[in-house]
């Protein structure tokens, strides 16, 4: 018995590692820019639609600035939202005649949006059609059959929505994305996405993006949600991404593009990219990106860096609990400063399955990972982003905002040990802290002199 007992306490003490100490300390009087919209969101929440959406007001309330509408729904938008072949459904219509166009549907989605504060991220194409990867026959996912009339359809998607054209609205909408990853297989007929070399879309790419920017100067026009860069950083692949293993290919084709790109002068507003790694890999990844696009003149005052989709630890094991919400909170983080101007993650449903990291489909209630985007909102409405260095215990990561209400410092322990803490606030007095971990969920508690393991917190201050 004494020898079982001995056996459990070294175990105990085993899990409860201690890892190196580490300060944070914040520089107030080194500005770094905006406090970025990396908080952004995939699919939101349908729960209710289309006749109404009642948990877009956890967006709302988290201060949620983009919602990407790709996926929207489920398998082929419900036939239903957003994708071109939904919104227009005879290819060989009238793309001039307003009753060619089926708006209902992504009209109630819209407004929803609008009416919450979030502003739609749009993208222009398909949803992935995952069973032709098992040999399925795909419906949608043909490259359109007249590459300038899709251009013009997509002229009349964009004006229904900004300029009131066919009953419409004039919403904020400014990102319009050409596709989506293309790329995600090399062989055709196993692609989801694009049925056709990926030179093809190239193609579609330089009749569509040069027409649409002509139309649209003041609108925001790029793709292709390449499938990522993970062999660039010598990353493992994820099976989560639901992509060819070959990943080499990805490179190959984003070189391929910003080749065209460049050579054509096609406009390139915007360049969007995915990673399913975690957060140390994934924004690994995000450097290669920007490093990538320097390379071929698309400077980040030219051009810029959109990661799209993206969500650590992906498994059903994960939902829920404060690892994942912690590595959603230091990539988040990480994003902020890194080389990345804006970011969602996949995505907001409300459902069941690996891709639902912020709400429980069985309560309609957030999972912690939900206060990882309210912690962030916290930075995001004070504006300014300054300078916060972390020094000791290398897991740890952290950023920092001031403005007229305030300050505020986050910092997140994506790692299995705990990290005693030291904090170097100039002088600035916390008024709240608020802490998710293991045990606690966005708990109002006093500033922790040791930060848990699997734990993030938002320190408000004065």
């Amino acid at each position: 018995m004494k020898k079982m007992f001995a056996g459990v306490f070294v175990a105990v003490v085993a899990l409860m590692s201690v890892a190196e100490a580490a300060t944070v300390s914040v520089d107030w009087d080194d500005p770094v820019g905006i406090v970025k919209p990396v908080n952004g969101v995939g699919q939101p929440p349908m729960i209710g639609a289309p006749t109404s959406f009642p948990m877009m007001r956890y967006l709302k309330e988290a201060g949620i600035p983009y919602a990407r509408l790709h996926d929207v729904g489920g398998v082929y938008g419900q036939f239903r939202y957003v994708d071109i072949p939904n919104i227009f459904r005879d290819f060989d219509a009238d793309e001039t005649d307003p009753k060619s166009y089926s708006f209902a549907y992504t009209d109630a989605l819209m407004k929803a949006l609008d009416e919450n504060g979030v502003e739609p991220f749009f993208r222009l194409g398909v949803t992935i059609d995952n069973p032709v990867g098992a040999g399925f026959p795909g419906y949608f996912i043909d490259p359109p059959k007249d590459f300038a009339k899709w251009a013009r359809i997509c002229e009349h998607v964009i004006r229904h929505y900004t300029e009131g054209w066919a009953d419409g609205f004039r919403m904020k909408v400014t990102y319009w994305e050409i596709w989506n990853e293309p790329d995600n297989q090399p062989d055709a007929k196993q692609n989801p996405l694009w049925n056709a070399p990926f030179s093809e879309f190239i193609r579609l790419y330089g009749v569509a993006a040069p027409y649409l920017k002509a139309k649209f100067p003041h609108l925001k026009i790029g793709g292709y949600s390449s499938c990522g860069f993970y062999a660039g950083v010598g990353a493992e692949q994820v099976a989560a991404a639901h992509s060819s293993p070959r990943m080499e290919y990805f490179i190959d084709c984003a070189t391929n593009f910003l080749a065209a790109a460049q050579q054509n002068s096609w406009p390139l507003d915007f360049f969007s990219y995915h990673s399913y790694s975690h957060p140390t890999e994934a924004l690994r990844q995000v450097r290669y990106a920007d490093e990538l696009l320097n390379r071929y003149g698309f400077t980040a005052d030219k051009t810029e860096r959109i990661f799209n989709e993206w969500l650590p630890y992906v498994s059903h094991d994960t939902l829920g609990t404060a690892k994942q919400a912690t590595g959603i909170a230091a990539e988040m983080i990480g994003l902020q400063n890194g080389p990345c101007d804006l970011a969602c993650i996949y995505d907001a449903r409300c459902n069941v399955g690996n891709y639902s990291p912020l709400f429980n489909p069985l309560t309609y209630k957030p999972h912690k990972a939900y206060y990882a985007f309210t912690a962030f909102n916290e930075l995001r409405k004070l504006g300014t982003a300054v300078r916060a260095k972390v020094s000791g215990a290398s897991s740890l990561v952290a950023a920092a905002a001031k403005g007229t209400g305030g300050a505020a410092v986050m910092i997140a322990n994506d790692s299995n040990a705990e990290v005693p803490l030291v904090c170097d606030f100039g002088g600035r007095e916390v008024v709240a802290c608020r802490l998710t971990d293991d045990t606690h969920t966005d708990a109002s508690l006093p500033l922790p002199k040791t930060l848990a393991p699997r734990a993030f917190v938002i320190v408000l201050l004065k």
